[in-house]
């Protein structure tokens, strides 16, 4: 009589898994955001019409924001939204209409909300979309140098962020494999246990980075893997660090393709050539140096139909926003993020074809920070690298 009342109560449950395993596996996915983001539920995913996200949008929206880097520092992630008048200023939802928003790259490193920061802009994209808005993150020079195993910027408490993450990922998978659901392999096979020069209280949030990070990690491929490395909107071209010539004949469409099936894990371990390197998309200074090659940038702005300006993140502007080359030329990296400067937030409006301005708050900013504040980081701390560098050593402020 046990034996049948066992097996009844075990058929019974191998049912229940066969009639539920969708909603189950969408349950335990929502338990486990909620539980990394910072108590974020996430509006269910629209179909999207487009396979491939575009790399143009030839009709400009009837208005544009541009971010900058962001750096960790959630608090001011969110200041940057709220100058735009794009969430409401106490729930934080999107309030932006159909609004288009670019955020120029480099999420992480520097600060200690990188994955909340994920959270918050994947729930403002989806709530934007329910509104005809739009949000669209881009890959600055410290997602690739993340995805590549390059950890010199990061923090601490950003490592502690991914165990934490790591460890709910994995509760996650055991509660979907008592129904069989889980394809999860173990997300940190190949990476080892300990690093020599790195401190042992480290090592777990080390192995968590890497596991979520690297190519067709978890969180690579369902944060950055959609992200443009080059985007035309209108006549504004955005772009982290800056595009030459040769990135124009290589072609804007092959550059997104490339790094979107690298970080895929289609394309090996390293990085494509294009964003390693002084002069790659991600790490070029040429335009927004205090001195910019306007010759050069109007040449390579020639060569895209219908282009105006090139707008770019990575290099801190003491002045906040600005323009150069007779505004063919925005930089829009102000520094925000207190693990670079703690500027002013700052962000770029753009009105149809025409009309360009700076927003910002009305709070009284530290004019230390502009002068070479001594609370800024030196680039050189941080936990040490775990893997050669495959760029130019990062420069903590360059006007």
């Amino acid at each position: 009589m046990m034996e049948v009342e066992n097996n009844n109560s075990s058929s019974s449950f191998s049912n229940i898994c066969e009639d539920l395993p969708i909603q189950l596996s969408n349950f335990i996915d929502t338990f486990v955001d909620f539980s990394v983001s910072g108590g974020l539920f996430l509006l269910p995913s629209l179909p999207s019409s487009e396979p491939v996200p575009p790399t143009r949008f030839p009709s400009p929206p009837n208005r544009l924001v541009a971010i900058g880097d962001l750096h960790g520092d959630l608090d001011k992630s969110k200041q940057a939204f709220k100058i735009a008048g794009l969430i409401h200023p106490l729930t934080d939802r999107w309030i932006g209409g159909n609004t288009t928003v670019v955020q120029i790259g480099d999420v992480f490193d520097r600060g200690d909300d990188e994955l909340k920061i994920l959270y918050f802009l994947e729930k403002l994209k989806r709530e934007a979309l329910r509104s005809g808005g739009s949000i669209i993150t881009m890959i600055g020079n410290h997602e690739i140098m993340n995805i590549d195993g390059d950890f010199r910027y990061i923090t601490p408490s950003g490592l502690q962020e991914f165990k934490a993450w790591a460890d709910w990922f994995q509760i996650g998978i055991s509660m979907k494999n008592l129904c069989g659901g889980s394809v999860e392999n173990n997300i940190f096979q190949g990476i080892p246990f300990t690093f020599p020069r790195i401190r042992k209280e480290f090592h777990d949030g080390m192995r968590a980075r890497i596991a979520a990070l690297r190519p067709n990690g978890p969180i690579s491929t369902r944060f950055l893997s959609g992200n443009p490395t080059a985007l035309v909107v209108g006549d504004s071209v955005f772009v982290h660090g800056g595009l030459l010539q040769d990135h124009v004949s290589y072609g804007l469409e092959r550059i997104n393709e490339e790094v979107r099936d690298w970080i895929n894990g289609l394309k090996g371990r390293l990085s494509p050539h294009f964003v390693r390197g002084r002069n790659s998309v991600v790490w070029l200074r040429k335009f927004s140096d205090q001195v910019c090659d306007c010759s050069t940038l109007q040449h390579v702005l020639a060569t895209i139909p219908g282009a105006k300006r090139m707008i770019m993140g990575h290099t801190i502007q003491e002045m906040g926003i600005n323009g150069v080359c007779d505004n063919q030329a925005i930089r829009i990296d102000v520094g925000m993020s207190k693990g670079c400067g703690n500027g002013l937030p700052e962000v770029l409006e753009i009105i149809g074809n025409s009309e360009v301005r700076i927003l910002t708050s009305e709070k009284v900013h530290n004019q230390s920070r502009r002068h070479g504040d001594s609370s800024l980081r030196n680039e050189k701390e941080g936990l040490g690298l775990l893997m050669p560098e495959h760029g130019p050593k990062q420069i903590q402020v360059q006007a």
